[in-house]
């Protein structure tokens, strides 16, 4: 029975919630209790705006769509996967994802793709060249540079951007190129001992 005052299609708290019923099946009620059935509510529009960009990657041009929203390093992983770049902290904390953006190491995951734009991105995939490893890759296998391996890549590439500048770098410049890279597993010394006997390998030719 109704009560007084009371419009016929008013919904009541108590009605809400037995229509509801307190499941995952009612929740395909909580539409109708509200007067208004799923099948006729707008569908979601996409708001994310899509650009054409550029980039050279590893020595080969590619244009590609991407989203406003995504960023260097979901490219790399998702679109070309080029899985070498971690995403670890996913917020430009911890160096695991880092790249060489012009010659100079970023964190991918804190870099929109469409920054990237018309640059050239290398990878630790593009390191190894004719099938020979980098010297500081194969300096990091001879003095034990790595342990669980998984920040590996991002000392890598912040490393190839420093021997790149210095030949012949002290080491308090190794130590300072590489602050920006954490390794969990506190592999600091021979992180630093593979760098400088990369460094001398690389200056012999």
């Amino acid at each position: 029975m109704d009560r007084p005052g009371r419009k016929k299609n008013f919904v009541t708290r108590r009605d809400f919630l037995k229509s509801v019923g307190g499941s995952a099946a009612g929740l395909g009620a909580v539409p109708r209790a509200l007067g208004r059935s799923g099948a006729d509510r707008p569908p979601e529009l996409e708001t994310a705006d899509r650009h054409r960009i550029a980039l050279t990657v590893n020595g080969r041009k590619v244009s590609l769509g991407v989203e406003t929203r995504e960023t260097l390093l979901d490219v790399l992983r998702d679109r070309f996967r080029l899985t070498g770049a971690k995403r670890v902290c996913n917020r430009g904390e911890c160096g695991g994802c880092t790249v060489l953006l012009d010659g100079r190491p970023v964190y991918a995951c804190h870099l929109l793709a469409v920054q990237a734009d018309g640059r050239e991105i290398r990878t630790v995939e593009g390191l190894a060249a004719k099938g020979m490893l980098h010297p500081l890759q194969k300096a990091f296998i001879e003095k034990d540079g790595y342990q669980c391996g998984f920040c590996t890549p991002g000392f890598l590439m912040a490393s190839t951007a420093l021997l790149e500048k210095t030949k012949t770098p002290t080491a308090e410049e190794i130590r300072t190129a590489l602050s920006g890279n954490l390794c969990r597993c506190g592999n600091y010394q021979k992180i630093h001992a593979a760098v400088a006997a990369a460094a001398e390998e690389m200056r012999r030719g």
